[in-house]
């Protein structure tokens, strides 16, 4: 799956700080208000339910937040990088600075799940989360993200 398709420039923020993992998950409904029209409320709403049921900080500095939504046709992400960390229960209990979220159709299965994996796959790479972490313009960071998709496939 391509990032492309899912990730618009305009969905992509770097936060100067932010004070929760709560907050952060209100920057993220703030961004897929206006990069893809969903209602903020609802959004947040959906993210902290998937949290109750278990943090979605993967470890080393990077959280996955999800959630499925009723209101959508396809899966769309958004993403923060944090100058300041915050504490997001992560695994391996380090505060998380770079956040990719992602949202779902409720009925959207295999592609949200290879979305994810996609997702997932790419912020473990250590040689991504640096340059990510190098820059601190939404722009470039959005080609960061989505450029590498096109290495891969070479």
């Amino acid at each position: 799956m391509d990032l492309s398709k899912i990730l618009r420039p305009e969905a992509v923020k770097v936060i100067t700080a932010t004070s929760s993992k709560k907050r952060l998950l209100q920057e993220f409904g703030d961004i897929a208000a206006s990069a893809y029209g969903l209602t903020q409320s609802i959004v947040v709403e959906a993210l902290q339910e998937r949290e109750n049921l278990g943090p979605t900080g993967v470890g080393q500095g990077v959280a996955l937040p999800h959630a499925r939504l009723g209101d959508l046709e396809k899966v769309v992400g958004a993403f923060i990088l944090l100058e300041k960390p915050v504490d997001f229960n992560s695994v391996d209990r380090q505060p998380v600075d770079i956040a990719f979220a992602l949202f779902a159709p409720e009925a959207a299965g295999v592609e949200h799940l290879k979305a994810l994996a996609q997702v997932s796959r790419r912020l473990r790479e250590p040689s991504i989360c640096a340059k990510l972490r190098a820059n601190l313009d939404a722009n470039t960071l959005f080609t960061i993200l989505t450029e590498t998709d096109n290495v891969q496939a070479a």
